[in-house]
């Protein structure tokens, strides 16, 4: 029986000439991923089939832009200074990309495809929400094949070896950490489930599961950073990252209050004035009755869809 767990040796494959890095394959992987399941789920909504992928084709890179400017932001001694190459900013396989600023852009990115499309931006990313948490879990592998973002010391049985030469300053003579890494990654597939589950029972509309998304991530990753102990800027007592998940997740509080209110407001929307609707009409069925949060049991991408796109756009 192992007593930890041990990390790979290497995290680079070389097919000839190319190289195929852990880390890259992580990304690309979680990102198909998040494509398929919020293609499935948009659908199911009443989205028009295939407008998940025209949204990323937006969404990815500049998710990608984002993550390296926020990691460059936060991080700017690893570029700048004496001993420093600038260039390196743009080596991105490399490693150095921040959540943060692949959650903005990312949502950037596919705020302007929705607006180029004419589909509801919340109806997207209420689709997308539990895609994303599965894309960040599949992410976190390789984390775990470069040997990076590990914990405190620790010799519980899960614990995570950690070759001599990937041990930071202070921490030579540990060999086992916390694995923060395998930590984010079960935290954020619980999440999806969570959110999938709660979706289930209570419609989810107008941006409410993008706010749990959101509330549910940074809790997470609150607990998580503060068993790290890679060099990283701190305000006061807490890391930088700390700070950033709290402020993130009193936003996505306030957007889930907001989503809620509006969700309620629609539904209380008569529905004779649905059904005058020519693009809503056939969306709205009233004859299931009402949901557990009070909302009509509704093409939910198709009246969003009319809520929030402009006057004379086409529906998916």
């Amino acid at each position: 029986m192992l007593e930890f767990i041990p990390s790979p040796s290497e995290g680079v494959w070389h097919l000839g000439p190319l190289p195929l890095r852990a880390y890259a394959l992580g990304i690309i992987i979680g990102a198909v991923v998040a494509i398929y399941i919020g293609e499935r789920r948009y659908q199911a909504r009443g989205g028009r089939a295939g407008v998940i992928g025209d949204i990323a084709i937006w969404a990815v890179p500049f998710g990608i832009v984002g993550a390296r400017m926020y990691h460059v932001a936060t991080d700017p001694e690893l570029y700048f200074g004496d001993g420093r190459h600038v260039i390196d900013v743009l080596f991105v396989w490399k490693g150095g990309l921040g959540i943060w600023g692949a959650v903005a852009g990312g949502a950037l990115g596919a705020w302007i495809a929705c607006r180029r499309y004419g589909v509801s931006f919340s109806a997207v990313a209420d689709a997308l929400a539990p895609g994303l948490l599965v894309a960040q879990a599949i992410g976190r592998i390789g984390n775990y094949f470069n040997q990076e973002l590990f914990g405190r010391p620790t010799d519980v049985p899960w614990a995570l070896e950690i070759s001599p030469a990937n041990r930071p300053s202070g921490y030579l003579d540990s060999a086992t950490f916390h694995p923060t890494f395998l930590y984010e990654l079960l935290w954020n597939l619980a999440a999806a489930a969570l959110i999938i589950a709660i979706d289930r029972r209570v419609k989810l509309t107008h941006g409410r599961a993008f706010a749990l998304y959101i509330m549910f991530y940074t809790a997470g990753r609150v607990w998580i950073e503060s068993l790290r102990i890679d060099t990283v800027n701190h305000i006061g007592p807490f890391r930088l990252n700390v700070w950033t998940s709290i402020i993130v997740f009193l936003l996505g509080l306030v957007l889930f209050v907001v989503a809620t209110r509006r969700a309620r407001a629609a539904a209380a929307l008569p529905a004779a004035t649905a059904s005058t609707d020519d693009t809503a009409g056939d969306a709205v069925s009233g004859e299931d009755g009402a949901d557990d949060d009070g909302t009509d049991d509704v093409n939910y991408a198709r009246v969003e869809l009319d809520d929030e796109s402009p006057r004379g756009s086409s529906s998916p």
